[in-house]
């Protein structure tokens, strides 16, 4: 027996280990795996270059559980140790045996590892570590080394026959945990679902048919739990794939999930080398609860959902799969570290992204305003966070009437143009964020031969200020933020049917009977057929308290601000109204025509509801 002491800087080394080194306890088996993973790849690197003549054989990596002697057990078929080579690679810390192969077999292997610290990841739960090993070369002796958490260790010969190596963690009482069968199972569900080599993880049961028609029957039997698939899609070639290939894949990574809209394959390999695949998910107009759901993979091994740093945070709301093996982690694998590759990924996929909608706009029309309602929220994102996503998208991005016509944003330009007036830089758009709501002045805008968008998804406000401040010829105004003739300034002007006195009696009665906090009393000569008396929300205070209601503040600071609009060319107002004698029934009419348009903006409500509604009646018996 050979005794030693590992080789490293400090005394300390495995407290820092277990408590500062990695971020996240639960990643030692994900370590392990990927290490048993590089030992089989090397493996059968070494056969296809004729090294290794022998047979390759069966290579599933097992894991087993012994609850009853507190052990787990990470077995594989792979290359296999020497005593010498366990001396150099287990007991000098941070010396990386994946480097050193790679460094030789350049370009010819997928091989995990980069620090030559994932074993050591062992000891976060583990108070005792053996490892048996045996090499490939047949007439080496296998080796047997323990470690009790500290930098001693021993090593010794053994007589493992069957080539490859046994990782045995002796779990500390703090990691009873990781004794349970469904922790480990979720574990190798999370970190090794797609790893290249088999991974068996115990047995389960599995129905199978015998015979056929009416003599059919069901029989249960114990096979192989192999935890992953090892051949994901974003691993193979487009052409390989079907559309029901890349639903099928979303299904495995999003189980019970709706169907994606579309997905971009990636496949890259210069500058950098990339692979994945890129889903459009039906977003519903809900931004957050669909974010980090891209999930980081590097040679297959899942590393996080984490990646703002790899994609503009836009691209977060796509679902799917990234792997690359350059992009650069910290020694835990559990952050992203920023580089010039990483900037290089980030521009690419923005690209790949970009041109995959171009091009479904340009090929499908009709499907792509289909899919607007899910796409918008994505691309309007888009347009607000990166300047490069804006450039390519201002070409496809959609604005839609409340006729259900997509117009790209220069074509509907051109559509209102002619119906205003060239005296103005700048041409007017108007919008509805409430077509129901909204259904009174939609009427009377249309009534005047203008269009109405409908905008209703939850960022529109900041995209509306976006497009105004980036395309500087154009400015939205809400249907509801003054009387449909204003709304686009026009020279020809209506005149009232009422004289100057008449108008100020008419003023005076409003004011004295209706004002409110915040409201202003406005007399405009209307068409006869428009609203007696409307409630207009002036465009540029609304949108501030809206703004600051989209980022939580509060509103108090802001007064609620409307115009009440008096038609004066109205035959309630210009008649009726003028022409009444008693007070009392003037007070009444007027309150009723306010209480109307307040009805209309949907501000009606309460006990003021309950008693317009009541005075309502008594109007009709």
């Amino acid at each position: 027996m050979q005794k030693g002491q590992i080789s490293v800087q400090t005394e300390n080394i495995f407290p820092i280990i277990k408590k500062f080194l990695y971020s996240d306890q639960e990643i030692f088996l994900r370590e392990l795996i990927s290490n048993a993973v590089d030992a089989t790849s090397k493996i059968m690197t070494l056969a296809s270059k004729g090294v290794f003549k022998g047979e390759v054989g069966d290579t599933t990596i097992e894991v087993i559980l012994d609850k009853e002697n507190k052990t787990i057990t990470i077995s594989d078929k792979g290359i296999g140790m020497t005593a010498d080579e366990v001396q150099k690679y287990l007991n000098q810390v941070a010396f990386s045996s994946a480097q050193e192969f790679l460094d030789k077999y350049k370009n010819e292997s997928g091989i995990i590892g980069h620090f030559g610290l994932g074993f050591y990841s062992a000891f976060m739960v583990a108070n005792k570590v053996e490892v048996f090993t045996k090499t490939y070369k047949k007439t080496v002796k296998g080796a047997t080394w323990t470690c009790e958490g500290n930098p001693e260790y021993t090593l010794e010969d053994n007589k493992k026959k069957e080539r490859g190596t046994d990782i045995v963690l002796h779990i500390s009482d703090d990691a009873e945990e990781y004794l349970e069968e469904g922790r480990i199972q979720g574990l190798l569900d999370k970190y090794c679902k797609f790893l290249p080599v088999k991974i068996k993880f115990g047995t389960k049961k599995e129905t199978i048919y015998e015979g056929e028609g009416d003599d059919q029957k069901t029989k249960e039997i114990e096979v192989d739990n192999i935890v992953n698939n090892t051949h994901p899609a974003w691993k193979k070639q487009p052409s390989e794939l079907t559309d029901e290939d890349y639903k099928g894949f979303y299904n495995e990574l999003y189980p019970f999930s709706q169907p994606p809209l579309f997905w971009i394959h990636l496949n890259i390999d210069f500058p950098f080398n990339l692979t994945g695949i890129l889903y459009f998910p039906k977003l519903n107009n809900n931004l957050e609860v669909q974010k980090n759901k891209i999930q980081l993979y590097s040679n297959q091994v899942y590393v996080t959902d984490e990646i703002k740093e790899i994609v503009p945070e836009f691209l977060t709301l796509l679902h799917g799969v990234i792997d690359s093996p350059d992009i650069p982690l910290n020694v835990s694998r559990s952050a992203l570290q920023s580089d010039r590759n990483v900037k290089k990924i980030t521009g690419y996929i923005t690209k790949k992204v970009a041109e995959k909608l171009n091009d479904l706009f340009k090929k499908d029309r009709e499907g792509f305003e289909a899919k607007w309602k899910d796409l918008s929220v994505f691309v309007k994102y888009g347009m607000l966070s990166e300047e490069k996503f804006h450039e390519k998208a201002i070409n496809f991005a959609l604005l839609k009437n409340t006729e259900g016509e997509y117009l790209t944003i220069e074509d509907y330009k051109t559509k209102i143009k002619d119906n205003q007036t060239d005296k103005h830089d700048k041409l007017v758009m108007i919008y509805t964020n409430n077509p129901a709501e909204h259904h009174s002045f939609i009427d009377s805008v249309k009534n005047y031969g203008y269009d109405v968008l409908e905008f209703d998804t939850i960022i529109d406000n900041h995209f509306m200020q976006h497009l105004e401040y980036k395309l500087g010829d154009i400015t939205f105004v809400r249907v509801d933020s003054d009387i449909a003739s204003n709304l686009v300034q026009k020279d020809e002007k209506m005149e009232s049917v009422l004289s100057e006195k008449e108008e100020e009696k008419i003023k005076d009665l409003f004011e004295s009977k209706v004002s409110q906090a915040g409201a202003t009393i406005v007399l405009q000569p209307l068409s006869p057929g428009d609203q007696p008396v409307l409630i207009t929300k002036p465009e540029f205070m609304r949108r501030m308290k809206e703004m600051q209601a989209l980022q939580g503040m509060q509103m108090d600071g802001l007064p609620e601000s409307y115009n009440i609009v008096v038609n004066t060319n109205h035959p309630l107002v210009a008649e009726k109204l003028v022409k009444m004698r008693s007070e009392e029934k003037k007070e009444e009419f007027v309150k009723h025509l306010f209480n109307l348009a307040l009805l209309n903006q949907g501000m009606l409500k309460g006990s003021d509801l309950s008693s317009f509604i009541n005075k309502s009646i008594e109007y009709l018996k």
